[in-house]
Order: structure tokens, then sequence, then C-alpha cells
């Protein structure tokens, strides 16, 4: 299984294009690709998927962390290019669409193998569980209803071992003291702090970076 980052305020590789906004690949051997939120522009990210060999075509699931236009602007442009990919959307993002898929998400639920939604949380936000052999992988969108929740709701699935996403101005650096693998991205304030309190765990985000669990 891996993440690979295509929408973010950062680049890491020569050639991608930065934006206001968070998108992530998820990749497993038993599951089609998943999209987990769009960015701000779809034009970017169509670039970035282009730039990182990734066909728009072989997306089959693609997950809405919440309502806000620098997580979802870029999905008028995957659509265009993917006419089959299911969606899976809070229930405070309101979306029409003819001959799609799209299961509106209130509680925990299971999306795919090894795969788990934490559910929306605070009304407005959900984040993906990932269950691989060294515990629960989160990707978050922007951390609305705070990153202490989110860890507690997807440790239901199993122990947290790491995080990788958008955190906002969250600063309750304890929360991430058992974590092994920290990757704050988009809209997080406090990254140089999160860098020097976890050397050792943290990640630099950015375009092209590839998550390896």
């Amino acid at each position: 299984m891996k993440v690979t980052i295509l929408y973010d305020t950062e680049v890491k590789k020569e050639g991608l294009k930065a934006g206001w906004g968070f998108s992530a690949l998820i990749e497993t051997e038993k599951a089609s690709l998943i999209l987990f939120d769009t960015g701000a522009d779809g034009s970017i990210l169509l670039h970035n998927m282009k730039e990182l060999n990734i066909d728009p075509r072989d997306v089959g699931t693609i997950v809405i962390s919440h309502a806000h236009g620098d997580h979802t602007g870029g999905l008028s442009g995957i659509l265009k290019e993917n006419k089959n990919a299911e969606l899976y959307v809070p229930s405070s993002f309101h979306i029409s669409t003819s001959g799609r898929k799209v299961t509106t998400i209130k509680d925990a639920v299971q999306i795919g193998e090894n795969i788990f939604s934490t559910g929306e949380l605070e009304g407005i936000e959900q984040s993906l569980a990932l269950k691989t052999d060294k515990g629960i992988f989160i990707v978050v969108g922007c951390s609305h209803p705070g990153v202490e929740n989110i860890l507690k709701a997807a440790a239901k699935f199993g122990k947290p071992y790491g995080i990788a996403g958008g955190f906002h101005g969250f600063r309750n650096f304890k929360a991430l003291d058992e974590l092994s693998l920290i990757s704050p991205c988009h809209c997080t304030q406090y990254k140089k702090e999160m860098r020097e309190l976890f050397k050792d765990e943290t990640l630099e985000c950015g375009v092209g970076l590839v998550i390896e669990l």
C-alpha cells in the first residue's frame, strides 16, 4: 500500500505544480485506485497526475473529506476524465451526478479492503484510516474536527502509527507522541515546530511525495 501526494502547497519533484489545496492517491494490491480530495484546481490536479504517470481513468473511488473548495475544486475536472468512479462524500457536501454511484457518509464505514472512513466528524469532515501491518495510517484533509478527535476515531480500526494531510492550527503536539510517521501538509500552521519536535518521525510533504506503507 502507498500514498502519493498529488496536490499540495509544496512540490517535491521538478515539473509538478503546487496549489492551495490537497489531494492524495491511495494504491493497494487488492483494490482500484482511491483518490482522496481533488485540490482546488482540476487543471493542476490533472497535470500532476499526468507527470506522475497516473491515469485518471484508473481511479475507482473518489473520497471527499469536506466541502471546502480547496478540496473539491478539482472534482469536476476529474469527473470529466473518469466516468465510472464511485464517490464517498460527507453529508455536508451536496453533489448531483447522473449515472454515478454516490455514497453519503455520516458514520464510520469500510470503503474497501483495509480502507475505512472515520465517518463525518463534527458534522464537517471525514478522514481515511488505512489498515497496514504497522498499524493504522490516517489521511486527513484539513483536520477541522481536531487531530485528537480524528486519531480517536481512527483508533477504532487499530492502533494509529502515522498521519498525513492538513492539520490547520493544531498544536497539541503530545497527541502525536505515539506516532512513528507524521507528514504535515497543505494548511498546517506549525510545520516547523513539528519538524523540530519529531525529527525522526516527520516527513516533509509536497506534490510527488510517495509514502510507502
